[in-house]
């Protein structure tokens, strides 16, 4: 190990990190999120292009109504995502951080509400306009209860939805 390089550490420490300014960080910076849902009792989980809601109240994906993932979100809407900044070096250990929401995901019906909520999916991945306004795609706005945010490996910070607002 070099000098520069700092030890990984064997316990988790409280973290002090603002988690709402972290995903909101992380929201500009990253564009994929893996979500986790439920098939059946096993875990079940899909990489997704997300949009973190103005509000920071909630995540957007869409995904077509005939993948596992949208049956599983119909089955069971609690869901979680994570999204991070990892590396394949070792170095990444101590640089990487991590923000798991845990949240109930929503199918947003087609109107105004939808329509406002796709733009905002829409600017952030405006390749996928086309796949998000197909009849065939389903516009999920997960509403955010809990994140954990880690950080040089385990600092960890948390931000709950009955303690305060995103």
């Amino acid at each position: 190990m070099k000098k520069s390089e700092k030890k990984i550490p064997v316990k988790v420490i409280k973290g002090s990190v603002s988690v709402p300014d972290r995903l909101r960080t992380l929201n500009r910076k990253q564009r994929h999120a893996v979500l986790a849902t439920d098939a059946q009792g096993q875990p079940y989980t899909s990489l997704v292009a997300y949009a973190l809601t103005p509000d920071g109240q909630g995540i957007l994906f869409a995904t077509p109504r005939s993948t596992r993932k949208y049956k599983n979100i119909l089955a069971n809407n609690r869901v979680s995502l994570l999204i991070d900044t990892r590396s394949n070096i070792d170095k990444g250990y101590m640089q990487s951080e991590s923000l798991t929401m845990i949240g109930k995901a929503h199918p947003v019906r087609k109107g105004a509400k939808w329509t406002s909520l796709a733009e905002i999916l829409i600017k952030k991945h405006p390749r996928l306009s086309e796949f998000v306004r197909s009849p065939e795609t389903a516009l999920i706005y997960v509403e955010m209860m809990h994140c954990v945010h880690v950080s040089q490996f385990q600092t960890v910070s948390e931000w709950h939805k009955e303690t305060s607002r995103l």
